[in-house]
């Protein structure tokens, strides 16, 4: 998957985060929130925008597990188009070679 392209597909993830129902999006937040942090805990403090969309390119089921695990009963809260596509989103504003929507070359 290319870059443009993932990042294409977590912007819609953010997108349909912000037209969830108001009631849902505490719970929504703290699966995105556990998401992010599994994905530091998986790329480490410093990483490239490449590793991510790797990463997900790669395969999301235990992100899936993650979001079952916060919300058994709540299988909206499980939704990747949302939850995932969004984690991937914020998670990439950490990446040392993101800068507002595109890449930049490491130094």
């Amino acid at each position: 998957m290319s870059f443009e392209n993932a990042i294409y597909q977590w912007q819609q993830g953010e997108r349909r985060l912000k037209r969830a129902p108001l009631e849902q999006m505490p719970l929504l937040e703290r699966v995105i929130d556990a998401l992010v942090a599994e994905l530091r805990r998986r790329l480490g403090g410093r990483f490239a925008a490449q590793e991510l969309v790797e990463l997900y390119d790669a395969g999301t089921s235990w992100c899936l597990q993650v979001a079952m695990k916060l919300a058994p009963e709540q299988p909206w809260a499980w939704e990747a188009g949302v939850v995932i596509d969004a984690a991937f989103a914020r998670y990439l504003r950490e990446a040392a070679d993101y800068a507002g929507g595109r890449r930049e070359l490491l130094t």
